[in-house]
């Protein structure tokens, strides 16, 4: 029998679940299920710029209740999924975009290209690059300019500096987390999304390159039946509801 939630179930169901259930455990490959539903994720440019890390190792788990100040609902996890965002790999996704491309379109004289074909791979060999190059933060300030006065006689994309870039690619990371979060709760399965962390603590236990930066530490289990701290509150709808 399938007991799997619809959407909306799903998503009322959901809550930030602060202790697990400590007789409990979860299968490491349903998560890994999930989170292969995060990376289908709508993302900028399809570039893909993220990483998760499926921890179920109980040492590293360890490691990671101290670096996340050793809240309940790291505590009592069960397994961890960190969300990376990696804008230091848009060549590399850039390129993979690409190779796709070409492979779809076959081995056809590149004369026989259609305008959208020539379109996608200009966007990936030349749009992008010219996007996402840097030159410590300088070439982002150039391009932000040379926009904003172009943004003065019509309407134009502004966010090309560097830290507009971090927040692009931490949007999209967000959004595949949101998914993972959604996917765990129509299976019965409960997250916590734990804003309060010491990242580059994280980045370190995982071993993570310069250029990668967290996004989101998410505890995982099925919940204590004290494991929610009260019921939902949001503010009210029609004071966040803007018709127009």
């Amino acid at each position: 029998m399938n007991t799997e939630k619809n959407v909306t179930e799903a998503i009322q169901y959901r809550r930030s679940v602060r202790v697990y259930d400590k007789d409990k455990d979860i299968d490491p490959e349903k998560v890994r299920k999930c989170i292969q539903n995060a990376v289908l994720a709508p993302t900028s440019s399809n570039l893909q710029l993220w990483e998760f890390y499926h921890v179920t190792d109980s040492e590293v788990l360890k490691e990671l209740v101290e670096a996340c100040l050793g809240q309940n609902a790291a505590k009592t996890a069960k397994q961890m999924v960190i969300v990376v965002a990696r804008r230091d790999l848009w060549r590399k996704r850039a390129r993979s975009n690409r190779d796709f491309l070409l492979k779809n379109i076959g081995d056809k004289p590149r004369e026989e290209y259609s305008k959208r074909e020539k379109f996608a791979l200009g966007y990936y060999t030349k749009l992008i690059p010219s996007m996402y190059a840097e030159f410590l933060g300088l070439l982002g300030w150039i391009r932000y300019v040379f926009f904003w006065v172009i943004g003065l006689f019509r309407p134009v994309y502004r966010q090309v500096r560097r830290s507009d870039l971090r927040i692009v690619a931490h949007k999209s990371a967000g959004l595949a987390a949101q998914n993972f979060m959604i996917s765990m709760a129509a299976i019965g399965y409960d997250t916590c999304p734990m804003e309060g962390s010491d990242t580059a603590r994280i980045k370190k236990i995982l071993n993570l390159p310069m250029g990668a930066e967290i996004t989101m530490t998410i505890g995982c289990g099925i919940r204590d039946e004290k494991g929610i701290y009260g019921p939902r509150f949001r503010v009210p709808f029609e004071e966040v509801y803007k018709a127009v």
